[in-house]
């Protein structure tokens, strides 16, 4: 048989091939997002609780009510935008379905969607997909800032989305308050949905706010908000998180959500919600996290590899220029067969015209993992 494929270009994502790379070699693994730690005790409890307790058929279409009803105070409490539970917040099958189901959605043949690059790589294939065009546009320089003067430019009648992300993977940069104001203002009087990846919210550094697109009213008039529950309480593996958009970009969202997943793990939600009833479980995230950044970033020094420290996500890029002009992927190929070490090279979220010698590594480890990863980049 024939198979006439709708993305011939693409391969299998980088995380399974740099993670089977890294099995081979048993090599100690910070490359793929994911902490090695268990989550807090009270949260394995509370979801044992919900299985007996029967929680174990379909949750609504939308999400447990109870839940989405915490979301609602959640936002207003931390952005000050208020969304309705019943028709404005959408419990998903982790951030990546909440984004694909954002992108069938709305982006229909020859529309364009802004991408920022580097990007996170599922959102050009679900563009492409559906049959939408991309319109990369870099960030500039090491330190990786948008180009308002270039977005303006590349904005045409066509543009039907742009996605962003803050904080951004696999960057560790945030975006400020005057960089969601010139944002705001650009789309001012535009048909442009705004995509806005949040996964990373609660995860800040150095005293620096998460500032969310819903914050500002006119983005958060056209925005689809996507967040994270695996992310925030380490448990990526549960494949849970939710957003958050105007009634009129929700029924559009539930007429693909209602197809694609229908609804998600119900006892999980029915955790979920008693576990964030104490905002404490993610308002010290951010603490918890800068500590594992400064002990990887302390226990490096003194090595060839250069960093600017992360400004939020639990990833941190290191710049390898003073080590080789090998290309990222062939570097990080090398580290994982010679030294026993996984990372991820920046590239592969960036297109071909990147040239920039950066790779990320996953700082969400126990202290030995970080340890054990310190010293082989002492060593190189």
């Amino acid at each position: 048989m024939k198979i006439n494929s709708k993305l011939p270009n693409l391969g299998t994502t980088i995380f399974t091939v740099i993670g089977q790379l890294a099995k081979e070699h048993d090599a100690i693994n910070l490359s793929q997002g994911f902490p090695n730690f268990s989550p807090h005790s009270k949260l394995l409890q509370l979801v044992d609780k919900a299985h007996q307790d029967d929680f174990n058929q379909y949750a609504p279409m939308q999400g447990a009510l109870s839940l989405r009803e915490t979301i609602s105070e959640k936002t207003e409490s931390l952005y000050g935008k208020s969304y309705h539970p019943e028709t404005e917040i959408t419990i998903t099958a982790g951030a990546t379905e909440a984004i694909f189901t954002s992108i069938a959605a709305f982006v229909q043949p020859k529309d364009e969607v802004i991408v920022l690059r580097p990007a996170y790589d599922c959102y050009e294939p679900a563009i492409e997909l559906f049959g939408g065009i991309v319109v990369p546009l870099a960030l500039q320089g090491p330190s990786f800032k948008v180009d308002w003067n270039r977005l303006k430019k590349v904005i045409s009648p066509k543009t039907r989305m742009m996605i962003i992300n803050t904080p951004h993977n696999p960057t560790g940069t945030i975006w400020s308050e005057s960089d969601m104001i010139q944002l705001q203002e650009i789309l001012k009087d535009t048909n442009i949905i705004l995509l806005s990846d949040e996964v990373y919210e609660h995860i800040t550094f150095d005293g620096e706010q998460h500032h969310s697109v819903s914050k500002f009213p006119d983005l958060a008039s056209r925005s689809i908000v996507c967040s994270s529950f695996g992310k925030t309480f380490h448990v990526t593996g549960w494949k849970i998180g939710y957003c958050v958009a105007p009634k009129a970009l929700m029924q559009e969202f539930h007429k693909v959500h209602q197809y694609n997943v229908f609804s998600v793990n119900h006892a999980l939600q029915i955790a979920l919600n008693e576990y964030l009833q104490s905002p404490e479980h993610y308002l010290e995230l951010g603490s918890f996290y800068q500590k594992k950044r400064d002990y990887f970033l302390n226990a490096i020094q003194g090595s060839r590899f250069e960093a600017v420290p992360s400004a939020g996500t639990y990833f941190q890029l290191l710049d390898y220029g003073k080590i080789t002009d090998e290309k990222d992927m062939d570097f990080a190929i090398r580290l994982i067969k010679e030294y026993q070490l996984a990372s991820i090279p920046i590239s592969v979220f960036c297109g071909p015209d990147y040239n920039q010698r950066f790779l990320r590594f996953c700082f969400g480890k126990t202290e030995d993992v970080l340890d054990q990863a310190a010293e082989i980049l002492q060593r190189i």
